[in-house]
Parts: C-alpha cells; structure tokens; sequence
C-alpha cells in the first residue's frame, strides 16, 4: 500500500504550561509513530482567539502535525484518543 501525507490540525487548551503542553504533544507525537506514521514536523502553529466558545474557552493553540502513512490504524488511534484528552479541544485530519 502506498503512503499518504497528511495534515492533523489540533487545538491545545490555553491554560496548559508549557511543560504540560510539550508532554501532551510528545505523547500524540508518539502514538502517530508506534502506530506505523512517519512524523514530517510537529509544530506549534500560533494562538489564536475562537470565533465561538469550545468548552468554556475563548481561544487556544493550534498545533499541526505533517505525517505520512500506509496505516489507517495510526489515524483511528490519534483520533480515538484525542477525543479523550482534556488537553486537547478540537482536532482535524486532512489528506494532502
């Protein structure tokens, strides 16, 4: 199966640390991987304020994740357990 490049946008909730921030990306960084995903770059795309309330917040910090993958799994695990986190408010994925 060929590999395809996609784009996980996720946004991170304002009022995590910084430590506490590095350590929830570190960990969905590394549930992309273990699951067969090659991590392109994982970076901090800016904070910006909300056009509408997202669980009692205003605004938070965009993350974006470039990957590629053969494996749908890697995708399913990220999406299953970011519904789940408190840290992290919304997310999307993308094929590019």
């Amino acid at each position: 199966m060929e590999e395809k490049k996609y784009e996980i946008t996720y946004i991170i909730r304002p009022d995590l640390d910084e430590p506490a921030k590095k350590e929830l990306v570190d960990r969905f960084d590394k549930i992309l991987t273990d699951n067969g995903a090659k991590i392109i770059d994982s970076k901090d795309w800016s904070k910006r304020r909300f056009a509408y309330e997202i669980g009692g917040y205003n605004e938070g910090t965009y993350h974006i994740v470039n990957l590629t993958t053969d494996k749908h799994e890697a995708l399913q695990e990220f999406d299953r357990l970011s519904k789940y986190s408190d840290g992290i408010l919304r997310q999307m994925t993308v094929l590019r």
